[in-house]
């Protein structure tokens, strides 16, 4: 979920009470455009209560400003720290799992990546609820759209624009290098792609990978798109494989599922959270809180299955292109998901039950850093017995799909340890009292 930005430092309290045990942590606060001196100061039930259940949901942050300039070069500060941090982390120097060197030519680097996503979205929401929001005091369900209106505004208008340029764009016939697969040939060979069409999505002619090869070009793209594990591309489909027989020449073309236009529309559920912060700042009650996200969620996932369920008139359910449905789908579960944990955690007071989610969320950028980019794991396999092959994390997934006798079930534990470790090390870091943040 998106963060709210303070503007008004001495008409505001935070949401949010301090987490952190040494009261260093920054506070989430409430934003204006524009100072309000009739404004009642936003306070919980409360006052000494810190909503538990949104330390699951920790998105990003600024601190409390004075100024809308000054909270905006925080905001963009921030951003740049998170784009290069993506870039470092994404951009091809590290490696990942079963591959011990780094590195990377920068004339391949990928430029785009989750953290770089995040990044866009987060200035784009943030840059919203600095300058965007009205100066009306919310005190019924029409002050409140008066407020924040022109925001929905924006993100109607983004959504607009995508939904153009994804189905009017006109894709052309396109060429990119493919590496040989003829043990007699060095080198690549060049592969034509026909296309010369509007409104395609399928992974050779859509909109979103033409914009990317156009403004970024094939070799700073993702090189290992997830529709080389289809059928048409390879034998072990719904896993990376040889390439069938024949296998169309799109396969081993490049396609980042985390592009300029996709990325575009995965700004609209940081607007989503945008829209779940403004009601728990506005509300007070717990249960009128949960009732106003239940009736957010559910009509988002309702709309997403629905485009879904039209079959060749729909809206497919596509990640690496971001679609309306699957966007729906995600901000959609994304809020029930909370409102569940807020039920629970914040309402009924069962805290033990997620105690893990807590630790994960209150550290979830050093998390991922380690964990999803690999590297941890590839770090851990640096250390091996006389060959590379004979490392712990190796050895320890072989020996659990050896003990079940398969290699899915297997994996799947392996998986399961893992997330269960970085949820203890989570754990660790907050009793400690660290907590690693941009």
């Amino acid at each position: 979920m998106s963060t709210l930005i303070t503007i008004g430092e001495e008409q505001r309290q935070p949401l949010l009470l301090d987490p952190s045990p040494d009261g260093n942590e920054e506070e989430i606060a409430a934003s204006s455009s524009s100072n309000e001196p009739d404004a009642p100061k936003p306070t919980l039930d409360d006052s000494n209560q810190r909503l538990l259940s949104l330390d699951v949901f920790r998105g990003l942050t600024v601190a409390k400003s004075s100024s809308r300039t000054l909270a905006t070069k925080k905001v963009i500060l921030r951003t740049i720290k998170l784009f290069l941090l993506g870039l470092f982390l994404q951009g091809g120097y590290f490696h990942g799992r079963n591959n011990l060197t780094y590195g990377v030519d920068v004339v391949k680097i990928r430029w785009l990546g989750v953290l770089q996503r995040i990044s866009i979205g987060y200035l784009l929401a943030s840059i919203s609820e600095i300058w965007l929001v009205y100066n009306v005091v919310v005190d019924c369900p029409t002050a409140f759209v008066r407020k924040y209106h022109v925001q929905w505004i924006v993100a109607t208008l983004l959504l607009s624009f995508y939904m153009c340029l994804l189905y009017g764009l006109y894709v052309p016939n396109w060429e990119f290098q493919s590496p040989s697969l003829n043990l007699s040939t060095n080198g690549s060979h060049t592969q034509i792609v026909h296309c010369g069409v509007r409104g395609s999505l399928e992974p050779p002619c859509n909109a979103v990978g033409y914009i990317d090869r156009y403004f970024m070009g094939e070799q700073h793209l993702y090189q290992r798109p997830v529709y080389r594990r289809t059928k048409e591309c390879s034998v072990n489909s719904p896993d990376y494989g040889p390439l069938p027989p024949d296998s169309p020449e799109w396969c081993l073309a490049p396609f980042d599922p985390e592009g300029i236009l996709s990325s575009l529309m995965a700004v609209l559920t940081c607007f989503v959270g945008l829209h779940f912060g403004h009601v728990l700042l506005h509300y007070k009650g717990q249960m009128q809180r949960a009732l106003l996200w239940s009736m957010s969620s559910f009509p988002l996932l309702i709309l997403g299955f629905g485009l879904e369920m039209l079959g060749v008139t729909g809206i497919p359910l596509s990640k690496p292109l971001y679609t309306l449905s699957y966007m729906c789908i995600t901000a959609g579960a994304s809020g029930l998901f909370l409102t569940i944990i807020f039920y629970i955690v914040d309402v009924k007071h069962f805290r033990k039950p997620v105690v893990l989610f807590q630790w994960m969320g209150m550290n979830a950028l050093i998390i991922y850093a380690l964990a999803a980019c690999d590297i941890f794991p590839a770090a851990v396999q640096g250390f091996y017995w006389r060959s590379p092959e004979n490392n712990l994390v190796d050895g320890m997934e072989s020996l659990l799909q050896a003990m079940l006798h398969s290699s899915k079930w297997g994996t799947l534990v392996f998986v399961l340890l893992q997330i269960l470790f970085w949820c203890l090390v989570a754990g660790f870091l907050h009793m400690k009292g660290i907590y690693i943040k941009l």
